[in-house]
């Protein structure tokens, strides 16, 4: 059974950093589309960030390109996203995702495209 777990939330100043980190385990995720989403109050869940089926190449929502990182260690099959630069907006809720096969890079973004989901980590910017 695929399990993903998430860490490394807090309360953190506008400008500050912070590194997410979600372990799996029941699966490898070097052989899963593994991604990051995030849920604010009152929104949708958006799309964060994410590895294409080859892990070569990395794709971001347009709000936090520049400032976030994902990157995976398969030793510790463990993926991280890397955040820099935080806004108040980006207050949420954090997830990892895994998926189980390969889609377009444009399904990438789309959550129903997951199979698989962590309990999330709550982040919270302040002004």
């Amino acid at each position: 059974q695929v399990q993903l777990e998430e860490s490394g939330g807090g309360l953190v100043q506008a400008g500050d950093s912070l590194r997410l980190s979600c372990a799996a385990s029941g699966c490898t995720s070097s052989s899963y589309g593994m991604g990051w989403f995030r849920q604010a109050p009152g929104k949708e869940r958006e799309f964060v960030a994410g590895f294409s089926w080859s892990g070569m190449r990395t794709y971001y929502g347009d709000s936090v390109k520049g400032r976030f990182t994902i990157s995976r260690d398969n030793a510790k099959n463990t993926v991280s996203l890397q955040m820099n630069s935080l806004k108040p907006e980006d207050t949420a809720v954090y997830y990892c995702a895994a998926r189980r096969g390969p889609v377009t890079p444009q399904l990438i973004r789309v959550k129903s495209t997951y199979d698989y989901w962590g309990q999330g980590t709550e982040v919270t910017v302040s002004s």
